[in-house]
This record gives C-alpha cells, structure tokens and sequence, in this order.
C-alpha cells in the first residue's frame, strides 16, 4: 500500500476521522490500552482540524466516545503509562 502525500480534506478527512475513532473503540473493546490511546489521539488530532459543519457528520455516538467517555480513561489528569522495563525493575 502506497502513502500518498497529499493531506486529506473533506468528505476524505470525515472518513478518516471516523475510521481511527472506531479503531481506537475496537482497541479499546480488546483492553489495549496502548494501542487505544495512541489511536485516540490521531482521530482526536484529526477532528480538531474539522469544521463545525464537518464536525456533525461525524455520527454523534463517536464523537462522544472521542471527546467525554475516552477522556475519562485517557486525559491528562491520568497517570501517563510507564513502560515495561520500568515495571519489571520495580518488580526485582
């Protein structure tokens, strides 16, 4: 699969910003955090570029998972992941 270069816009933009939401929900729904989080945050970069007339074609029950129920679990009142050679350390 070939990249292309050229950045998204429009209708395009709406289906990619829908896509990684329901990414990000699937990875979330298999309890990898991880993967959830860093997905979360391309959509979530991505729908800030939206306007507000592409904003409402994002169907409203991903929307609210990307800006209040994710937030939750992943805003930046949480405690940021450490990584694994940390905790096996803490561990020993």
């Amino acid at each position: 699969m070939i990249k292309k270069d050229t950045p998204l816009s429009g209708e395009a933009l709406v289906k990619e910003v829908c896509r990684r939401i329901r990414v990000a929900r699937s990875y979330w729904d298999a309890h990898n955090n991880a993967a959830c989080r860093h997905e979360r945050d391309r959509a979530l970069q991505l729908y800030n570029t939206l306007t507000i007339e592409q904003k409402e074609q994002v169907p409203q029950v991903l929307r609210v998972w990307l800006r209040y129920r994710s937030e939750k679990y992943f805003g930046p009142h949480r405690t940021p992941p450490q990584s694994k050679s940390k905790h096996k350390q803490k561990n020993r």
